[in-house]
């Protein structure tokens, strides 16, 4: 069935705007990540990604999905979700916590966004987007004792693009959903599937031009690294050092930072204290994970420990350390395509659970943020455990943290790697400390 196009603006991003300037060239995603991180990456000699190729690949592969699923299209309330099938964004943190904006993405037929106040000059960019209407919402926070009311209106428009384009099929699939949403669906005859395993599966496996979005994300991020590290001196608070990291790092075109995970000194151990007042004394290990959505809403995930003050490190310090650069080192040599995540799991290097505090997983998939799969410690394998194998395409980060029950240092490290045909690339550079290994 065919289906009309509205008619849109088309600036290429990253290309430097011409003539006049309007509310449509001026797209966060026309202008680019900036002429910082752009001159950077010329020099460093990476390659431009392709946007319209990442748009086209993401979108067909969302629709791969849905017709193995047997799905007539699916309902994304996720903001990441919306990023990868859209390339479409407006205030991704916040409309994460409220259901103001929503997409639907038909197998066969239109690609609509329905927009928290209805601006549509926010998707101008982007050509895949058939349409773009005014979201419906029936949260509390707008709708209070009338939610259950606007439920029914937001549902039968729904349901009415599903009749149009959908061929019969009454299947729909949705990521996230208040219970006064799904109830009307589901009374309007729609068989709701689970996005949520749609999604992820689409977001899988990696393009050529995704990953050269990526590399100059990570490279943006290890940039923003070696510039914070000019303000790791002692007595200055974890809650500063972390916003140099995130100054830089938003200046060349990153969106958000996932976490605040910096801690130093007795914070470190256990892992999980996020940035505080606390200043950073010398002679202390301090450990971050940057978790970044970096340039073009690709994340770049990876984590190190480094020493304070210009003092030698002690023997248990330097011993923990070692400890988790071998974990991570042995680990990532597992990667290779067909070895299962049964497999990652029996043959990682562990330490003694009882001894040893460990991070919350051995390896986890990332993309646009964290992504399927998470892979547990051997300890966690139960009957309930997935399995499934790894292939070339997979971004995989390989997670290590190593402190000891009885206290003391803690280190945090991680690097983040592409699967290949034949085994894996390295794409995190940033060096580990040589005067903490033994």
């Amino acid at each position: 069935m065919s289906f009309s196009t509205t008619k849109r603006h088309q600036a290429k991003i990253g290309s430097h705007l011409k003539g006049e300037e309007d509310i449509y060239s001026l797209n966060k995603h026309a202008l680019g990540p900036g002429e910082l991180a752009e001159s950077e990456w010329l020099e460093a000699g990476l390659e431009n990604p392709d946007m319209t190729k990442i748009r086209e690949y993401r979108l067909r592969r969302v629709r791969e999905k849905l017709i193995e699923f047997d799905c007539a299209g699916i309902l994304l309330y996720d903001p990441l979700n919306i990023r990868y099938a859209t390339d479409s964004t407006n205030m991704s943190l916040w409309t994460s916590h409220n259901a103001a904006r929503y997409a639907l993405v038909m197998t066969e037929g239109p690609v609509i966004v329905f927009e928290f106040d209805a601006h549509e000059f926010l998707s101008n960019h982007n050509p895949l987007i058939t349409e773009v209407r005014h979201a419906v919402t029936y949260l509390y926070f707008t709708a209070g004792d009338k939610n259950k009311a606007r439920a029914k209106i937001w549902a039968s428009e729904i349901v009415d693009i599903v009749k149009e384009y959908g061929k019969g099929n009454k299947r729909l699939a949705l990521d996230h959903c208040a219970p006064e949403g799904i109830h009307e669906l589901q009374s309007n005859g729609l068989e709701l599937a689970n996005g949520e395993e749609v999604m992820e599966l689409a977001r899988l496996i990696k393009s050529d031009d995704e990953m050269a979005a990526m590399r100059r994300s990570i490279f943006a991020c290890e940039r923003s690294i070696e510039l914070m590290r000019n303000y790791f001196k002692p007595g200055i608070t974890e809650q500063e050092l972390w916003s140099r990291f995130q100054m830089e790092a938003v200046s060349r075109g990153a969106e958000w930072i996932e976490t605040r995970l910096l801690a130093s000194g007795p914070r470190a151990n256990p892992w999980y204290q996020e940035c505080s007042s606390r200043p950073i004394l010398s002679g202390e290990l301090m450990g971050f994970d940057t978790d970044l959505v970096g340039s073009y809403g690709y994340c770049a995930d990876m984590s190190r420990t480094w020493l304070c003050g210009d003092v030698k490190p002690t023997d248990e310090q330097k011993q923990i350390y070692t400890m988790g650069y071998e974990q991570i080192q042995t680990n990532m040599e597992l990667l290779k395509p067909g070895t299962t995540f049964k497999e990652l799991t029996l043959n990682s290097k562990e330490y003694s659970k009882d001894q040893f505090r460990h991070y919350s997983l051995l390896f986890h998939g990332v993309g646009l943020c964290d992504e399927f799969p998470a892979i547990p410690f051997s300890w966690e394998l139960n009957d309930n455990s997935f399995d499934g194998v790894l292939k070339p395409g997979m971004v995989m980060c390989v997670e290590t943290y190593v402190g000891r029950f009885t206290g003391g240092p803690g280190v945090k490290l991680e690097e983040q790697v592409l699967i290949t045909n034949n085994g894996y690339e390295l794409l995190t550079n940033y060096p580990f400390e040589s005067n903490l290994l033994m």
